[in-house]
């Protein structure tokens, strides 16, 4: 399974009729790590009357309307969200005003734009959901299985040379069973264990 989210945090400013809407987007892991970032965007601006915001994080999406008329702040930005298919990432849109009232339309459009105008400046990524699979072997095989790995399609994520040597190697979940197999051709005496999962770049 892939997802797509943002790589790292930007911060854009967009205006509309003389108010200044600024808008925080971050990637986050679960919805505690969103929450976290609404607060602190918050304390930040702690002079702005509204701090709207929408976020997705896994299964869990939820958004804020923060004081303004209800449904035209919180809505439209995590519309933009599922829009752009992202997960993993929370929008604070601040707003200070700039004294001319943009009503329902206006709201609705300015809340969306600065959500959009974000995810425009930030670097989507894919990421993929991979297991870690730990790979335990012997030092007699732990050259060859070790350049094997590199040069095959799975990605080597660590190694450690101890009583026995252990690599670790993401691999996705669908491939579970077609790694066994490699594994069994290319070091039969290895054995591996398959450890949690996670979202990888790819």
């Amino acid at each position: 399974m892939d997802i797509l989210t943002v790589s790292a945090a930007v911060d854009v400013e967009t205006e509309v009729r003389k108010s200044r809407f600024l808008c925080l987007l971050v990637p986050v892991g679960d919805e505690p790590a969103a929450r976290a970032v609404i607060a602190a965007r918050r304390r930040e601006h702690h002079a702005a009357r509204h701090h709207c915001s929408a976020f997705i994080a896994g299964p869990v999406q939820r958004s804020s309307d923060d004081g303004e008329p209800a449904g035209t702040a919180g809505a439209p930005m995590l519309e933009v969200l599922r829009g752009r298919q992202l997960t993993d990432v929370v929008a604070v849109v601040t707003r200070y005003f700039g004294g001319v009232l943009l009503g329902t339309g206006g709201l609705i459009r300015a809340y969306g734009g600065a959500v959009s105008a974000a995810v425009d400046a930030a670097t989507v990524v894919r990421r993929r959901a991979m297991h870690t699979v730990t790979v335990t072997t012997d030092h007699v095989w732990a050259g060859r299985l070790e350049n094997d790995l590199r040069s095959s399609p799975y990605t080597v994520d660590g190694v450690d040379y101890g009583a026995d040597v252990r690599i670790e190697v993401f691999v996705a979940p669908e491939d579970i069973h077609v790694f066994t197999a490699w594994l069994a051709e290319h070091a039969p005496a290895a054995t591996m264990s398959v450890g949690e999962m996670s979202f990888r770049a790819i």
